[in-house]
């Protein structure tokens, strides 16, 4: 067994580290019986740029391996994607449907299909910009706003137990669906406040959500946000509605809530165009029916019907009428009146300004009201359609 001593061996190992150089390695002789001449030393120096020589060529190599394939293989995209891109709202709301606003410039840049309106929160503008750019047809949308279906507050709601968990709505319906006792109620907890991208809603001291409508870009955040789906987007122009979501029968609903749709059916009976209708205990309008004239928000019992326009302006008659007595027919509550062809007058004390009237005049002379505006733009197409077709029987019997 050989014998080993360590001091001795360190002491062979200090005066090797003294006598080593950096610059010159010793290399050790080989082959067989060492009679083969090798080099005895290697230069570092040498051999580092040797090293940095090989790699920087294997670099290049690679590195135009790499550049021929991404331009062999690259996906050329349109340029009007980054333009579309440039233009849009950039809210990331998901109003269009898809997850992102660089996702629905693609598309609509690529298919066909896909409408140049899909930006709410851009507007006309913006959807003007893309049909630019696309090359689309522009197509006229109706303005939309956010709706909330509930006027059911902390003062005139009841609570089934006291909620004191996180106040959020989400949080508040895991806990037995809700302390609120009308189940299809506005919780109050401002999950769609906090939810809204662009600060169109506010919580009002009934704990209730208020949409800006000048804020509002009708992005859907907010009615896909509640978890009682008591926001709905619905067209800007329809402001008579049901606000109300209850589908308990009447006695339950009026127990639970004191503006709440009792199904009484008096706005049924009360509107001229047939638009309102109870289904399943609970009121509703129909918008393609609607005139928007106020007539059952003043018939409604639990005020459940709201009016978004609450001010609204009345009417009065101008020189053009030929006394066809039409607007007094009409009239709902008799404020039109006046002797056939002679001029009308509107008794301003009685006139809720709901604009029946002013539809119904065969020469738009009756103005004032919320509808005048669209009522003479229809009456001067009609003038100008009958104008042109006269004009054209003419030049044909010339002929």
């Amino acid at each position: 067994m050989m014998d080993f001593n360590i001091v001795d061996t360190l002491s062979d190992l200090i005066q090797f580290l003294r006598i080593f150089d950096l610059n010159q390695i010793p290399v050790p002789l080989a082959g067989v019986g060492g009679g083969v001449e090798v080099r005895e030393t290697v230069d570092l120096v040498e051999l580092v740029k040797f090293t940095g020589a090989f790699l920087l060529g294997i670099g290049a190599v690679f590195g135009i391996g790499l550049a021929f394939a991404a331009k062999k293989f690259a996906v050329k995209e349109d340029p009007r994607v980054d333009q579309v891109s440039d233009v849009l709202a950039h809210a990331h709301c998901g109003a269009c449907g898809y997850p992102g606003c660089r996702q629905y410039a693609e598309q609509v840049v690529l298919d066909p299909d896909v409408k140049p309106t899909l930006c709410t929160p851009g507007g006309a503008a913006t959807a003007e910009a893309v049909a630019r750019i696309t090359g689309k047809v522009m197509e006229q949308t109706e303005p939309k706003i956010a709706r909330v279906f509930c006027q059911g507050g902390c003062s005139k709601s009841v609570r089934r137990f006291k909620y004191e968990g996180v106040k959020d709505c989400k949080a508040a319906i895991l806990a037995s669906g809700g302390d609120k006792a009308c189940i299809y109620g506005c919780l109050g907890y401002g999950s769609c406040f906090r939810a809204c991208p662009f600060g169109a809603i506010t919580m009002n001291e009934e704990n209730l959500p208020v949409i800006d409508p000048v804020k509002c870009t009708a992005c859907g955040v907010c009615a896909q946000t509640c978890p009682i789906n008591v926001i709905e987007i619905l067209p800007m122009a329809k402001e008579v509605l049901v606000s109300c979501h209850s589908k308990d029968k009447g006695p339950l609903t009026k127990k639970n809530c004191q503006t709440g749709c009792i199904a009484c059916g008096l706005c049924v009976k009360t509107c001229p165009f047939n638009a309102a209708k109870v289904d399943n205990f609970l009121s509703r309008i129909d918008l393609d029916k609607c005139r928007v004239c106020g007539l059952c928000v003043r018939k409604c019992p639990t005020n459940a019907i709201l009016d978004h326009i609450p001010n609204r302006p009345k009417a009065f008659v101008t020189d053009a009428c030929i006394g066809c007595h039409a607007c007094a027919k009409i009239c709902p509550v008799n404020a039109a009146s006046g002797e056939l062809k002679k001029l009308h007058v509107i008794d301003q004390s009685r006139c809720i300004g709901c604009g029946m009237c002013t539809a119904r005049c065969p020469k738009a002379a009756i103005t004032g009201t919320f509808n005048y505006a669209q009522v003479i733009e229809a009456y001067q197409a009609k003038k100008a359609a009958i104008a042109k077709a006269k004009a054209e029987k003419e030049v044909g019997a010339a002929k």
